[in-house]
């Protein structure tokens, strides 16, 4: 068996193959990042039925 050359049209594709891979992964890493901060970024003063000075109450009651 002989080995075969490959083409310069397959080395082209394996390069575009590579780069739409590497944009793909990124934008997935970008989107993961961006839940992650949106999750995390909870002001928790001002949540539902919070205890302290955003809410209007204190630890001891109403005032």
């Amino acid at each position: 068996m002989s080995l075969r050359v490959e083409h310069e049209i397959h080395g082209r594709r394996k390069g575009r193959n590579v780069g739409v891979g590497l944009m793909l992964g990124a934008f997935v890493v970008l989107v993961m990042v961006l839940t992650f901060v949106k999750i995390t970024q909870i002001d928790f003063a001002t949540a539902p039925g919070a205890v302290g000075p955003a809410s209007g109450t204190t630890a001891e009651g109403n005032n």
